[in-house]
Order: C-alpha cells, then sequence, then structure tokens
C-alpha cells in the first residue's frame, strides 16, 4: 500500500481556529481577519509625502531663473542644476513606487530544485521547507501560517512580513521589509542628497543677495530663504533617520529588533532544570524588574546576526546580477536573499547561553 501524502495546506485548514480566514493556494491562510480594512484615509500621509517633495520646486525654478539665469548669465549652469534636482527627483519617486507598489515579504511555502524529490516515476513533488515551524515565535497564530527567522506579523497590515523594519503610514500606510528596505533607504538617502544640494545652492544666493541686493529681483531673496529653511529641515530630519539606518544595517538590525529587546529571549537555549517558575523561553510577563534590567543590558551586547560589517551591508545592498548596482542607483530595489534564512553570528551563542543561566540565578536569588 503506498503511503499517504501529507498536504500542509489541509493540516493548516483543519487547525485554523476561523472559518473565515482565506487560503493562498501556496501557503494557506494569507491575512489576519480581525485586521481592521484599509481606508482611504490612510493614503492621506502619502498624499502629504508627494506634495512636501513637489512644494519647494516652484521657489526652487524662481531662484534658477531669476538669479542663475538673469542675474549670473549662466544658463549652463542652470541647466546642471536642473539635471541634478531631477535626476534625484526622479530616483526619489522610483524608490517610492517602488516601497508603495511592491510587497514587502509575502511569507510562502518556497520552492526550489534544493527542495524537490522525485518519485519512482520521475514527476516532482513538493516538499516542505527544511524549517521547525514548532519552535517559539515560528508560526504566526493570528494569520495562521508560517513565521520564518526574522519575521514579524504587522496587526495594521493584518499580515506576517519577512524581516520586517517597520510599518510606515508614510509609504501608502505599508510595511517596510524585505522585499523594500533597500528601496526605503534609497529614498531617504536621495531625499537628502536633494535637500542638501537645494539648501547649499541658496545659501550661496542669499549670500549674494545681501552683498549686492540692486542686481537682482528682490523677490529672490524670499524664495532662497524659504528654500533654504525648507531644504535644511528636511536634510536634519531625513539625513539623522538615514543615519540610523545605516547603523542598524552595519550591525545587522532591524528597527523593531534595536528597539525590542526582549525579542532575545525567544533564541535563549533550554534552561536549567528545576529552581524557576520561568517559561522556556521565558515570556516578557514573567520576568521580575532586576530580570527585565539583565535582558535589557544583553541586549547591547547580543547581536544575533552581526556577521561584520561588510557582510552587514552585502545583505542590504549586495546583488547577484552583473548589473545589479543599475538598479541600486536607480531605485533601490529590494535585498538579496529569500528573507527567511540568516547566518548567525557565532559569538551570540555563548552570550545567550550566560544570559539563560544569569536570569535563572536571578530567579533563584529571589525565591
Amino acid at each position: 500500500m503506498p503511503p499517504s501524502s501529507f498536504n500542509p495546506i489541509d493540516t493548516i485548514a483543519l487547525q485554523s481556529p476561523s472559518p473565515s480566514v482565506e487560503f493562498s493556494p501556496k501557503i494557506g491562510p494569507s491575512f489576519d481577519p480581525e485586521a481592521p480594512a484599509k481606508r482611504w484615509y490612510h493614503y492621506i500621509p502619502l498624499c502629504v509625502a508627494v506634495l512636501l517633495i513637489l512644494a519647494p520646486h516652484p521657489s526652487w525654478l524662481f531662484v534658477l531663473v531669476e538669479y542663475h539665469y538673469k542675474t549670473l548669465h549662466r544658463p549652463v549652469l542652470v541647466a546642471v542644476h536642473l539635471l541634478v534636482t531631477y535626476t534625484l527627483t526622479f530616483m526619489i519617486y522610483s524608490a517610492l513606487i517602488v516601497c508603495v507598489a511592491r510587497d514587502p515579504g509575502p511569507v510562502t511555502f518556497e520552492e526550489s530544485e534544493a527542495d524537490k524529490g522525485r518519485d519512482e516515476d520521475g514527476e516532482a513533488e513538493a516538499l516542505m521547507p527544511h524549517e521547525d515551524y514548532s519552535q517559539p515565535g515560528r508560526w504566526c497564530r493570528k494569520c495562521w501560517g508560517p513565521k520564518p527567522e526574522r519575521t514579524h506579523h504587522c496587526s495594521v497590515c493584518g499580515k506576517c512580513v519577512l524581516k520586517m523594519d517597520h510599518h510606515c503610514p508614510w509609504m501608502g500606510n505599508k510595511c517596510i521589509g524585505h522585499r523594500t528596505y533597500p528601496a526605503f533607504l534609497h529614498f531617504i538617502l536621495c531625499i537628502t542628497l536633494l535637500a542638501t544640494y537645494i539648501a547649499v545652492v541658496c545659501v550661496t544666493a542669499l549670500w549674494h543677495a545681501f552683498s549686492d541686493p540692486l542686481l537682482m529681483n528682490e523677490l529672490m531673496p524670499l524664495h532662497a530663504l524659504f528654500l533654504t529653511f525648507y531644504a535644511l529641515v528636511f536634510a536634519l530630519v531625513m539625513g539623522s533617520f538615514y543615519g540610523y539606518h545605516i547603523y542598524l544595517v552595519l550591525i545587522n538590525q532591524t528597527t523593531i529588533e534595536n528597539l525590542s529587546p526582549f525579542l532575545i529571549l525567544r533564541h535563549l537555549p533550554p534552561l536549567p532544570r528545576g529552581g524557576h517558575d520561568l517559561s522556556d523561553p521565558p515570556l516578557e510577563q514573567e520576568l521580575s524588574r532586576t530580570q527585565r534590567y539583565l535582558v535589557k543590558d544583553a541586549h547591547g551586547y547580543i547581536r544575533l546576526y552581526d556577521i561584520g560589517w561588510r557582510k552587514n551591508v552585502q545583505q542590504v545592498f549586495g546583488w547577484t546580477h552583473p548589473y545589479g548596482w543599475v538598479v541600486r542607483l536607480w531605485f533601490g530595489g529590494a535585498a538579496p536573499g529569500n528573507g527567511r534564512v540568516f547566518p548567525r553570528n557565532p559569538k551570540s551563542e555563548p552570550l545567550l547561553q550566560r544570559l539563560a543561566a544569569e536570569l535563572v540565578k536571578v530567579e533563584d536569588r529571589h525565591r
């Protein structure tokens, strides 16, 4: 008698707590039925972001015409400024479209040649991925599907996102994840570069206006002053934000991992048996005040995925195609890899073992 075939989709369907959950042909349920529906007003921040990027352009054109063309009589310089600013603007909107239109990281049972087996008749049979979803945090109880490493469930989007960084209302109320994170960084960088460029040019025009105000249009300094203040605010805000994310790239952390120290609890090795009332792995609400401080201190030293800054950068900005740098330069593209499996920092395992032992010692001390 041939062995009965195992269908993971049927298994998920039998275990699903809600009959209203829709199922994908690959992964079963694809969203959380309790997630709020996306309404028209969720796109207001995106429209505001688009308007904020376009708002300074009329004043910018006025400054180029009145100062660089009519006062300095340098049409070539005007053409250079137009080329730089609108090239950066094109790159900004290209990256923005990618972040809004692309799925940040769909969780699917992916099939590859390595994951396929063949029966005696030569027919391909898809196998389950070699991942243990029985581990803590590896199965989502909200959208009722697999939850690979570094995947998080977004309560706003109602689904799990591969290597989720954060949920961004400015990007069409969508998450930033594995497939959109480089484009998001590209978006921020281009805004910072454009704002800095406009600020430098307008500061030069202001200096000339105060030095010799009779040679130029009296309204030009007002436009230049507005652009300088506007651009400096954008450069400082977005530049600081970009600097923070570059720091996260260098240490191979997402925003969620950096701001949520208790996520490392799910990666702890098995706790010593007996002598404590903690779960295995411990839950945040079970920890005492001393144990919480211990976890927060350890979070600054335990970097699970930090494998050296060069390889960390390659995980985000690397490419496999010969002309992948063109995509990176144009709109940022997507991060390489499948977003499901990440190399671990070998130095983190001894630190996790030490943290587990220290948590048990603190528990025994307070008994």
